[in-house]
């Protein structure tokens, strides 16, 4: 016999969870108390939004799902912004919460909120268990949906008389939940229609996203790209599927994505979709082609043809999907688009600069950045101009990109290589963010001390919100409101009190020693770089 509480530690053991990220509280203490007992780590944040988004960025780096813990009430309602984050980029996370005991459930009692229907637009699923038994089968079903299928979060949310209850523990083997049987497998007669369509095209596209390294198909991506002669762009969740310096690898493309891109979007006769959302900053219908095909292939079936109308659609896992294409071996008519893509319209934007400059020119800093960065470092951009830089500039070759794409969620940088660094500890972690994002998240210096996390921060400093300023400037006559980041603190000053070393440059003259010291330092360090307030993002991809 054990507790529920017990029982749902035990149910992290068997499910191979060895880190989880939380922030405690009275309703979820007979879980802490059990899991004092267990060998797997717990990371204290400083906020439980930022416990979140460390699971988050575990469960990318890691494969598997990443694992949030935090009490009723506000603690649980922190959660949220993280569970939209997490479910807009499809990223796998199991969210356990305590609750206020179920014979007082719905009577408004000290920190009561109904976080399962809070949760309800921003989870793949939500357990309210109201009787330990239930516990090993509802968490054996909440690790399969999380990570099958299209993955996303899902949340336990457990009265704390229910971790108390007394259970015979028995842990299911397999999920078994009734009407859920996602595809994996393409339908072959629509395998065969792409491999056709891709043999009939002298123009082909093949446009990837992050579902590509869900899927865990990069592999196969760039054997279908190299084999079948299609020149690649991806969307910013996809960047890395190919290294940025491939042949094939036309770029980002969308709003701010890079002409080359976009330009090879607007002339294809075949575009192929994979794992993509093509969201309103990635992909327009004004910027195809009139005599396009649309291949969109993708494991949520609601995904397809929701922003783009398609032509071939093709439901299923992108690594089998693309298996299954392999063997059949098409290849494009593509030697002149190839030819031509390759010439002027491929011409990679460098961010050269005078080194004697006495400014800093963010792109040309991340390019430095990223090129002085390990092969298969994980580079991990916020929200906001630094995230528009990072993606135009960041020089990839077997290395990650994170970001939050589709919530664009500020704050995410730092806990988010918090977990990236706990899941591959042997590799280079960088977080870059702007001074906005970092004020959102500094708190989490304390959990990088505490646990002994080495990362590296580069915060982009222009003192503004920049983004907002940028929109400001250009749409709305110039007219500055609540942009200005007067009364921010000293960020070195900040990383000292943490026992942090820090450095601030103001010109690219600084740049290449700064960036060397910092990767080259042993433990967490942070660079600031004084950024120009009216520096903007570029619009090169809206051209």
């Amino acid at each position: 016999m054990m507790t529920g509480a017990q029982a749902m530690v035990k149910s992290l053991e068997k499910e191979g969870v060895s880190v989880v990220f939380g922030y405690p509280g009275a309703t979820i203490c007979p879980f802490y108390d059990a899991l004092s007992q267990s060998g797997i780590r717990h990371i204290l944040v400083r906020q439980e939004q930022n416990g979140g988004h460390a699971a988050n960025g575990y469960a990318r780096i890691s494969g598997k799902p990443g694992v949030c813990i935090a009490t009723s009430g506000p603690g649980a309602t922190n959660l949220l912004t993280a569970l939209a984050t997490a479910y807009m980029d499809s990223i796998p996370l199991v969210a356990i919460t305590g609750q206020v005991p179920t014979d007082l459930l719905g009577r408004d009692v000290f920190q009561e909120a109904d976080i399962t229907g809070c949760a309800e637009p921003f989870t793949k699923y939500s357990f309210l268990v109201k009787h330990a038994d239930e516990l090993p089968k509802v968490m054996k079903e909440a690790f399969c949906l999380a990570s099958t299928g299209r993955p996303g979060p899902v949340l336990v949310d457990v009265p704390i008389d229910v971790q108390n209850q007394m259970i015979e523990f028995n842990y299911p083997d397999k999920a078994q939940i009734r009407g859920y049987k996602p595809t994996q497998k393409g339908h072959a007669v629509q395998v065969k229609r792409v491999a056709s369509a891709i043999t009939k095209s002298k123009r082909p596209l093949l446009c990837i996203g992050g579902g590509a390294f869900l899927s865990h198909a990069e592999e196969n991506l760039r054997e279908l790209a190299e084999g079948a002669g299609i020149p690649v762009v991806t969307t910013m969740m996809g960047l890395g599927v190919l290294p940025t310096a491939h042949p094939l690898n036309l770029g980002m493309l969308g709003t701010h994505g890079c002409r080359a891109a976009n330009q090879a979007l607007r002339q294809s006769d075949l575009l192929l979709i994979v794992g993509a959302r093509v969201g309103d900053r990635a992909v327009s219908s004004g910027s195809l082609a009139p005599d396009v095909t649309i291949v969109h292939i993708d494991v949520d079936p609601a995904e397809i043809g929701k922003n783009l109308g398609t032509n071939i659609p093709l439901v299923g896992d992108a690594a089998k999907v693309t298996d299954q294409l392999a063997k059949l071996s098409p290849k494009a008519d593509s030697g002149e688009w190839l030819a031509h893509l390759t010439g002027e319209s491929r011409q990679k934007t460098c961010w050269n600069f005078d080194e004697a400059t006495n400014t800093i020119s963010p792109r040309a800093l991340i390019e430095l950045l990223s090129c002085s960065m390990d092969d298969d470092s994980i580079y991990v951009a916020d929200v906001g101009q630094n995230q528009m830089w990072s993606a135009r500039g960041v020089q990839l070759r077997r290395g990650r990109f994170l970001t939050s794409g589709g919530m664009g969620t500020m704050g995410y940088s730092i806990p988010a290589a918090i977990g990236a660094k706990l899941a591959s500890p042997e590799k280079q972690v960088v977080a870059v963010c702007g001074d906005g994002s970092f004020q959102m998240q500094m708190m989490e210096l304390a959990t990088i001390c505490q646990h002994g996390i080495n990362i590296k921060i580069v915060v982009m400093n222009n003192r503004r919100l920049g983004l907002v300023r940028e929109i400001q400037s250009q749409s709305y006559g110039n007219r500055q409101m609540a942009v200005d980041m007067a009364g921010s603190p000293d960020i070195c000053r900040i990383a000292a009190a943490y026992g942090i070393p820090a450095m601030q440059i103001h010109s690219m003259a600084e740049s290449k020693a700064a960036v060397e010291e910092l990767l080259q330092s042993e433990g967490t360090a942070l660079l600031e770089c004084m950024v120009d307030p009216c520096e903007n993002t570029g619009t090169e991809g809206a051209e």
